[in-house]
Order: structure tokens, then C-alpha cells, then sequence
């Protein structure tokens, strides 16, 4: 691990000094806002689409790196899904916290069975290398790795368990019900089993390569362009997952537009809207765990950012994202299934590990960038808002230098 980190330092290093041999590049181009994608226990085995709201080609090679840390914490939760369509009627017409199936065999009462806890710190690694092909039209390769840990200090000081229950504790001044002191904290506890019997489990420092994703972006020419000042572009992607969990290949689309105001004393506003679908596992190289019966992720996604660029060629931006996600399983099996969890001891949140596959997921990202020529650095902090811990909170930082004079 030590040496991967250093050849990335070295491989980083020798694109910076590239980069210092050119002053007239400026990195600015639309909302160019670092790879904020949740690191989701599930989303991180498939090549998700980070939505694109730059304006047009830059015509220098750039180079990236995205570093992310999300804290996820779902206590055990198991799941019984009947078969028998009278059994699912009769559950149905009951609070799914009330039901009551009794699992005996699957000749008496047939039902799918699935169980997953999730406790840890996952950390996404993201280099990445965008090139221009024409005026018009860009390729974007990457690869996405992840690591898994305890969240200890001083590796990571916001996400770990400490500074979010001390931020319940001393600034909410609410403890958070969700379990985490009941469980304990700073440990790794990360295991799935899927209704296949197939089981996917993860150990402190546990390092694994995702992924390889290929994305092509075009940036046509429309007369909005220059009289409302509206940008438009269109996106296909390709990815390939590469973990022994989920070894397949993904196809995605995706279309965004953006919108610049010019302001006064060297402000500017930029407001964008995007959406993307995903076709997951279009092709599976073998008998992968099941990772959602959905089998499209589809994001929408809204932004606002406003710049100061002063009279060096330096800027500073600030920007808010709200993203939402499809679900990984289908909504209808929330009819009918029947949840056991430590619902007395926890109090509140037991289910999450299981009902937030079945709900639309949403986020909000706060993002900071401060750029100059040959060099863009950016810092960003993602909240649910509404609790479910997939991640509870995640924060990421990002740098980028143009490369291949």
C-alpha cells in the first residue's frame, strides 16, 4: 500500500512539473467540479456516471486526481422475502415494521433471504486522464480503486466515527440513535449476503481495483450558445469492473446543459442541470453477487456556482450540487417484506441497511475550487439530510494540471 501510494506522489509530481512549462492554459470550464460520486457500499462495484457540466473541449490534456472518504454505518439487519403471492397480499396490508413471516423451509414457506451490515470508512483513489480528440468531442479514461478502513485519526479527521458522534453530541446536542456506540467505534464490519447465498465481506485495510471507465463527450455548436449562453453536451460511457465481486461491463448515456451569467466586478453564475442512465452488468464475465435487481441507475442532477476571478488569472468558486439516484432493488418487494434487526437496543435506523436499497438516494454536495493557470485545486464536503447513511457524510478533494504540451 505504502508503495502504490508513493508511485502515485512520483506519477503526480512529474504531470506538476509538465504543467509549469505552460502559462496560458486556465483550467476554468463551466462548473469543473471534482468527481463527487457517493461512496456507496453497493455503488462502488458498479462504473457510475459523474455528471459533466463543462462547456466545451479544452484543448490541453489534463490529468486528475480524486481523493473521497465516506463514513457508511448500517447496523446487522437480515430480510425475508416471501414468494407465495397470497403470503405477499397478506403483508401487504400491513406497517412493515408489524409483519410477521416465519421462515421454516422454502417447501413450507418459500421466500428469498438477505442479511448485510455495513460499518467502516471507504476511501475512493480516481486518477484520471482527459483528452481531446477534436474541436468538439473529448475522451476521459479512469480508475477507480477503494480501500477500506477503520477511520482512525489522523487519516481521516471529518469521516471518522469520533468527530460525527462528537458533532451529535457537543453541536446538535442529540446523540445519534443510529448505533454506532451500541456497536462500538473505528472498526470494520462490512459483510452482504445476497439472496443467492453469495457473500461479499471485507476486512480492516482490505484494498481492491474497481474499476476502468471510458468516457466520450461531445460539445456541439448551437446558436444558444452565444445568444442566451447556454452549453449543451452529450456523454456515452463504457465501463469495466474488475472486482471479484462484480467482474462485468457497464454502457451509459447522458446529457447536460449549463447555463453562464456574466456578472459585474468579475463574478460569474453558472446554473446546470444533468441526467444520466447506466446499464448495469450488460455483460457478466462470471457469476457475480447481486448487487440490486434493478437493473439501470439512473441520477438527475442540479448545480449552482458562483465565481470571483481577479485580475491574475486566479479564481475562487463556490458551488452547490443536489443529486438524486434510483433505487438498487425494486420498490415493489418493500410490500411484502419482513425485517428482523435489534430494533429495541438501537432505537432508531436498525432497517437502514436493507430500506435504503429500496429508496431514491440524495445528496448534497458543498464544493470549493481555487484555480489558476496549470493548476485547479478543489474540496468538497457530501450530507444526506436525511439520515441514511449511505454515507452518512463524505468529504473529497481534487487536483488537476494540464499535461502533453
Amino acid at each position: 500500500m505504502n508503495k502504490m501510494i508513493v508511485l502515485i506522489i512520483c506519477f503526480l509530481s512529474c504531470f506538476f512539473i509538465k504543467a509549469q512549462q505552460n502559462d496560458s492554459i486556465i483550467l476554468k470550464n463551466g462548473i469543473d467540479s471534482p468527481n463527487h460520486l457517493a461512496t456507496h457500499h453497493f455503488g462502488i462495484f458498479s462504473s457510475r456516471i459523474s455528471t459533466n457540466f463543462k462547456l466545451k473541449v479544452l484543448q490541453k490534456a489534463t490529468f486528475s486526481f480524486n481523493l473521497s472518504s465516506g463514513n457508511s454505518f448500517h447496523p446487522f439487519v437480515e430480510a425475508y422475502l416471501p414468494k407465495d403471492p397470497e403470503t405477499r397480499e397478506r403483508l401487504s396490508q400491513i406497517k412493515w415494521h408489524d409483519r410477521t413471516f416465519y421462515f421454516i423451509n422454502q417447501e413450507t414457506t418459500p421466500a428469498d433471504y438477505i442479511n448485510i451490515v455495513v460499518d467502516g470508512v471507504i476511501k475512493e483513489f480516481r486518477p484520471s486522464l482527459t483528452l481531446p480528440v477534436s474541436k468538439y468531442h473529448e475522451l476521459n479514461l479512469s480508475l477507480r480503486s477503494y480501500l477500506i478502513t477503520k477511520g482512525k485519526y489522523p487519516f481521516s479527521p471529518l469521516t471518522s466515527d469520533e468527530s460525527i458522534e462528537w458533532f451529535h453530541s457537543d453541536v446538535i446536542k442529540s446523540e445519534d440513535p443510529y448505533g454506532r456506540r451500541y456497536y462500538g467505534l473505528n472498526q470494520v464490519n462490512f459483510k452482504y449476503t445476497d439472496r443467492n447465498g453469495n457473500v461479499l465481506e471485507f476486512d480492516n485495510n482490505d484494498f481492491f481495483i474497481g474499476g476502468i471507465e471510458l468516457n466520450h463527450h461531445y460539445y456541439p455548436e448551437f446558436l444558444i450558445n452565444k445568444t442566451r449562453k447556454i452549453f449543451i453536451n452529450f456523454g456515452s460511457h463504457l465501463g469495466l469492473n474488475t472486482s471479484k465481486y462484480n467482474t462485468s461491463v457497464d454502457v451509459g448515456v447522458s446529457v447536460n446543459a449549463v447555463k453562464k451569467i456574466d456578472l459585474k466586478n468579475r463574478y460569474q453564475l453558472q446554473i446546470a442541470i444533468g441526467t444520466n442512465l447506466l446499464r448495469k452488468n450488460v455483460i457478466n464475465f462470471k457469476n457475480n453477487i447481486d448487487l440490486g435487481n434493478n437493473a439501470y441507475i439512473a441520477t438527475a442532477e442540479s448545480a449552482i456556482e458562483i465565481t470571483k476571478y481577479n485580475g491574475k488569472g486566479h479564481y475562487h468558486a463556490f458551488g452547490v450540487n443536489y443529486q438524486l439516484q434510483s433505487r438498487y432493488f425494486k420498490k415493489e418487494e418493500t410490500d411484502y417484506f419482513r425485517l428482523i434487526g435489534k430494533w429495541e437496543e438501537i432505537n432508531g435506523g436498525w432497517q437502514n441497511g436493507i430500506t435504503t436499497l429500496y429508496k431514491t438516494l440524495i445528496n448534497w454536495d458543498f464544493i470549493y475550487t481555487y484555480g489558476k493557470p496549470n493548476l485547479q485545486l478543489s474540496f468538497y464536503i457530501k450530507e444526506d439530510f436525511l439520515v441514511n447513511n449511505a454515507p452518512d457524510f463524505q468529504t473529497g478533494f481534487n487536483i488537476k494540471i494540464p499535461v502533453f504540451d
